[in-house]
């Protein structure tokens, strides 16, 4: 999607949709997210700054907005739009690379059902991403902190997607044409469109199973290496009480030409959820990542990027719309390449706490 196309689509279409459909009372809410948070590295990063492959909670020994939003909600029984403006250290690392104002734009979307019997939408804009089990918005999580998976896969994305829901709820089936991985503008030289595919399963309240997909470049013409990418989880409730959730990343991107072959990386994560009371909970996280070519994850050491990850957390929720967090992560790589001291390690250590509210 060109940029004159999307705003064309941003500031026309909604003006048409709207004169079209006003069957629905009140069809405009707002709402909004906000998590404060502190977190100590027993590294002690002197800039303050975590790893560079961690984009959300990234900031060492502060008080700080990890994401804070509002949004605006204009929903009737053919169009359906959401405009939310963001800021924090989540948005200032993972749209780094976006122009001016798109910088603070956390979700910009227009739908349109686009049949009156079958829940069919056409969305397009700035949409979540369709990767991964985990949202930017701690609060939805089960976990404090998001795991190595989710951090390095898109957040969000910029382009187009056509849904289809079955009546019952239980399937759904998305395509969608892209700017890039996670790109709100395509990539300079980058004249390749990247594609997503998802299909969801819901046989019960207490199963929900997906799979994903991309396939694209995110480098200019002139250096462009296709990336293969397929995201599969599976969330179960055992028990009322008890949740787990299994995810497995995997992908492969084209070697640096002339070069023959694919290099591949690949990502399995195990979450463990109790619920205490209605009040409070408890989650357990087991994580691998495996990069050793480096093509998501960069480091000198000679293995790669290979770092299995362990967390607890535990969550308190004195009222409905508000959640207080407490986590302990351990991340231990194959190679050191963590810095602590000016110093090589294998190991970073590190506590989060924060402070979750939504209205």
């Amino acid at each position: 999607m060109t940029r004159s196309a999307f705003f064309i689509i941003l500031h026309i279409l909604p003006v048409y949709l709207i004169s079209q459909d006003s069957t629905v009372k009140n069809p405009l809410s707002f709402s909004g997210f906000a998590d404060v948070y502190y977190q100590y590295d027993f590294n002690k990063p002197g800039d303050g700054n975590r790893p560079d492959f961690i984009y959300s909670h990234n900031r060492h020994n502060e008080f700080t907005l990890n994401l804070g939003y509002v949004k605006a909600t204009y929903t009737t029984r053919q169009i359906r739009a959401n405009l939310a403006l963001a800021a924090g250290s989540y948005m200032n690392a993972n749209y780094a690379e976006e122009p001016g104002v798109l910088k603070n734009i956390f979700e910009a979307r227009l739908g349109v059902k686009l049949s009156k019997r079958k829940n069919i939408w056409l969305d397009a804009g700035i949409l979540p991403s369709h990767i991964g089990f985990e949202s930017a918005a701690s609060k939805e999580s089960w976990t404090l902190t998001r795991s190595i998976m989710a951090e390095n896969t898109p957040y969000f994305e910029g382009g187009a997607k056509i849904t289809f829901t079955t009546d019952d709820g239980k399937w759904l089936l998305s395509g969608m044409a892209l700017n890039g991985w996670q790109r709100i503008t395509r990539v300079n030289g980058n004249s390749l469109m990247c594609w997503g595919t998802q299909l969801q399963y819901k046989p019960s309240d207490k199963v929900w199973l997906n799979y994903s997909s991309f396939v694209g470049t995110d480098k200019p013409d002139s250096a462009r290496l296709l990336r293969y990418f397929h995201n599969i989880y599976a969330i179960f409730f055992i028990t009322e009480k008890i949740g787990f959730t299994l995810g497995f990343d995997i992908g492969s991107e084209e070697k640096i030409r002339p070069a023959r072959g694919h290099n591949t990386w690949y990502s399995p994560v195990g979450i463990l959820k109790y619920c205490i009371t209605d009040k409070w909970t408890i989650a357990g996280r087991v994580e691998h990542y495996n990069d050793k070519k480096g093509v998501i994850i960069t480091t000198t050491a000679p293995n790669g990027f290979q770092t299995a990850g362990y967390s607890m957390n535990i969550d308190y929720a004195p009222v409905k719309n508000v959640l207080l967090r407490g986590e302990g992560r351990v991340l231990k790589s194959k190679d050191p390449f963590f810095i602590k001291d000016n110093s090589l390690v294998k190991k970073d250590i590190f506590m989060t706490a924060s402070i979750a509210v939504s209205f």
